[in-house]
């Protein structure tokens, strides 16, 4: 009998989730309500599929399997106004992974990645390499990563390399595989107008040409060549892909302007363990001495994320909650400790400690319920070592229990500060003066409301710390976005005292 090409489709994509979120096939039985062989079965493209079915599958593998109807969301449903109390620990980073992910291909032996966020962007970008051939293999939260001798880029999952923006990263790595080739345009956050110019303008200094059709970036060159870059801005992805591209060049490349925000330190970092020197890292100038060749098998242990620990900082201050949040990167967010103590914000750093990779200083933090006042000043982000881009939405809903009114400046992106009135939603009182300048009037009385998250990652995760701190049931719908940045996030909150559930429409 004739197979359907479409369940063959639908049950290879079921087992390349199932692999990647490493479980077994008895294992996502259990969790679907049936047997290992009918798994196997539906994983091979040899049973039919109701959409009831679907449904269980999707929902074990947090992931739609098929879009059935505008329906089918994983949302929360959240019982705010509770106390957090114990411990909790910061995982690792997710631009770190996705980075590093990218750079693996420069290896042509496994690397090792250990303790991998189990999360959405790193599932995609997975995704993208197993279809150009990559090896691609979980054993509990380590990741090997196994590039073949010769890629399949005319096979790359578009669906998949169009949700993340970090796949631009890929033109770094895949030049050295490559003289032309094309890869689907960025995705990711909605976040204004993120112009990919600095790549355009960095890499062609290197010998690389880079031209935007309507769906793709089509590269190619002629040649690597060694030079002195200064980026048109310090953008985190921009310097990791002009450090994975300088990399295997031999000779000596500049990268002026470079970013030295953390996970371009965690690339650096993993770099040199493949044997590329690297000087000035930390710093806005980077040295790169490119070899000619890179075969080594490594593990290598990713940072622990910054971002992360500021979502749970902001948790504990808008519940009034004292919690210990153990593996902080400090270095990292110690402007944002900075302004939160000139704000009231009351914590003890009870150790430190350096991070697996030998690298990172990490601190275990605890946090104390404190009464907060609105700084004079405006807080606005800054290339590392200022305040964090992505951790400059936290203050938004930190604001709303702070006495007075603070500014907040998100001058970086056009769009993102629109997303933080979606807090008026919650009972907090705010002005969007332009899509740059935040208001927010404290301290608010937080009330219950249903909000459909926004399509980016940060507000929405203010969102859920606002309902959080709501007395009441908040529902907080399609968390697609906080499932691709964080791993387990409700569930490892639950973990500390707050109460959300995870529900799917059908």
């Amino acid at each position: 009998m004739k197979k359907d090409r479409s369940l063959e489709h639908i049950g290879s994509l079921i087992a390349r989730l199932r692999e990647d979120r490493g479980l077994t096939q008895a294992e996502l039985a259990k969790k679907v309500g049936t047997t290992q062989s009918a798994v196997a079965r539906i994983e091979k493209g040899e049973q039919n599929l109701s959409t009831k079915t679907l449904a269980r599958i999707s929902a074990a593998l947090d992931r739609e399997i098929v879009s059935l109807s505008k329906g089918g969301t994983i949302n929360f449903k959240v019982e705010g106004g509770r106390k957090l109390r114990g411990n909790i620990t910061v995982r690792t980073s997710k631009n770190g992974a996705v980075g590093i992910l990218c750079a693996s291909l420069l290896n042509e032996s496994p690397t090792v990645l250990k303790n991998a966020p189990k999360i959405e962007e790193v599932f995609r970008i997975v995704e993208v390499l197993q279809s150009i051939g990559v090896g691609a293999s979980w054993s509990g939260n380590d990741l090997t990563i196994t590039p073949p001798a010769k890629l399949r880029l005319g096979e790359i999952d578009y669906d998949a390399a169009a949700k993340t923006r970090s796949c631009i990263m890929l033109i770094g790595s895949l030049v050295h595989r490559e003289k032309a080739f094309s890869i689907p345009q960025a995705g990711g956050c909605r976040l204004g107008s993120r112009t990919v110019k600095p790549y355009f303008y960095a890499l062609e200094k290197l010998g690389i040409s880079i031209e935007a059709s309507s769906r793709h970036y089509d590269v190619s060159h002629s040649g690597l060549r060694p030079s002195e870059i200064v980026l048109y801005e310090a953008g985190d992805t921009v310097t990791e892909a002009v450090l994975m591209a300088a990399a295997k060049i031999p000779g000596t490349t500049i990268i002026k302007y470079a970013s030295a925000n953390y996970q371009v330190q965690d690339m650096c970092f993993y770099l040199e363990q493949l044997g590329v020197k690297i000087e000035g890292i930390g710093t806005s100038t980077l040295t790169v001495h490119g070899v000619e060749r890179i075969d080594a098998p490594v593990e290598y242990h990713i940072g622990e994320d910054p971002i992360e620990a500021m979502s749970l900082i902001a948790a504990a201050i808008v519940t009034g909650s004292s919690i210990v949040i153990e593996r902080c990167p400090i270095d990292f967010i110690e402007m944002e400790l900075l302004k939160l103590e000139k704000m009231g914000f009351r914590y003890d750093i009870l150790k430190s400690y350096a991070g697996l990779n030998g690298r990172v200083k990490l601190v275990d933090l605890k946090t104390h319920p404190s009464k907060l006042v609105a700084l004079d000043e405006k807080i606005h982000a800054l290339p590392y070592p200022g305040l964090n881009m992505d951790n400059l939405p936290f203050f938004a809903v930190i604001a709303a229990v702070a006495e007075g009114q603070t500014f907040i400046h998100d001058w970086s992106y056009e769009e993102r500060a629109i997303y933080y009135k979606e807090l008026d939603k919650l009972g907090v009182d705010t002005i969007l003066a332009d899509p740059h300048r935040f208001y927010v009037k404290g301290p608010a009385r937080f009330k219950t409301a249903e909000i459909i998250c926004p399509p980016a990652l940060r507000p929405s995760v203010i969102i859920l710390i606002g309902m959080l701190a709501a007395p009441g049931t908040s529902i907080l719908r399609n968390v697609y976005n906080i499932n691709r940045g964080y791993e387990d996030l409700a569930a490892r909150l639950n973990s500390i005292g707050a109460k959300i559930e995870t529900f799917r429409d059908l």
